[in-house]
């Protein structure tokens, strides 16, 4: 979907003059870390032969200083900024007055980014691709999701065994799922959230297709265990907030 999503963009200029619209696009990627937001930017990138820059908000001190940095951007290029929910929160702050009653420059600002985006920057070049990352799309300023900024939201989730499979094969050449433990790190996986990444470093640490599962499965039970635990530890306070609150009626 990615890529035909990619080749569609970089194939109609036309289209998007004809239309009068900049020819950009948007991309938000969400979900937890260590699910692969980064090596995604990164694939992209590879694929179009597009550069890419990382804009890092905490070091753009205003709205003019983030105008310097975009116009330097190039044409064909990626646009990257990561863990937005948390440079949002960031941007909103104004410099005070200094003491001397002259109100200084405004710091940066979220509607500095979305206008600066959707204005100057989109029509001073071409064929340009941004991207938001965020661990939380829900905490996301409405304004940032809406079509024309961030066209395509994609959701990197915990592991799957369908991405395990994927995995697994890229990694061991285990390909028809006929190992004698992959039926049990399977069921595993459905039970409880661990990352690609998590899976891949102990897919990493043998060549041995027996040690490297039985790895993933450690991984996975010691999860589980946690998992439950945490559950359970839960419940415990829950119901002595619960027993608590019942004594306060009571007296």
């Amino acid at each position: 979907m990615i890529i035909g999503d990619l080749e569609k963009f970089v194939e109609r200029k036309e289209f998007y003059k004809k239309v009068g619209r900049a020819w950009k696009r948007g991309y938000l990627l969400y979900g937890p870390p260590g699910t692969g937001k980064s090596t995604l930017i990164a694939a992209m990138a590879n694929y179009l032969k597009f550069d890419i820059y990382d804009l890092e908000l905490s070091s753009v001190y205003s709205n003019s200083d983030l105008k310097r940095v975009l116009l330097s951007t190039s044409n064909r290029s990626i646009l990257v900024i990561e863990d937005i929910d948390c440079s949002s929160s960031k941007v909103h702050v104004r410099q005070d007055d200094g003491g001397d009653g002259q109100e200084l420059e405004p710091r940066l600002t979220l509607s500095g980014i979305l206008n600066f985006i959707d204005g100057l920057w989109s029509s001073c070049g071409d064929e340009r691709i941004i991207v938001f990352t965020t661990n939380h799309k829900e905490r996301l300023d409405p304004a940032l999701l809406r079509p024309g900024r961030m066209d395509v939201h994609i959701n990197l989730s915990y592991c799957t065994p369908e991405a395990f499979a994927i995995l697994a094969s890229n990694y061991l050449n285990v390909d028809d799922g006929s190992h004698r433990l992959y039926g049990e790190i399977e069921e595993l996986i459905r039970s409880v959230d661990v990352t690609p990444a998590e899976v891949t470093e102990e897919l990493i640490k043998n060549e041995d297709v027996d040690l490297a599962f039985e790895g993933v499965i450690d991984l996975l039970r010691k999860r589980k265990t946690g998992a439950v635990v945490e559950e359970e530890e839960s419940v415990q306070r829950l119901n002595g907030e619960s027993s608590f609150d019942n004594k306060d009626v009571v007296n």
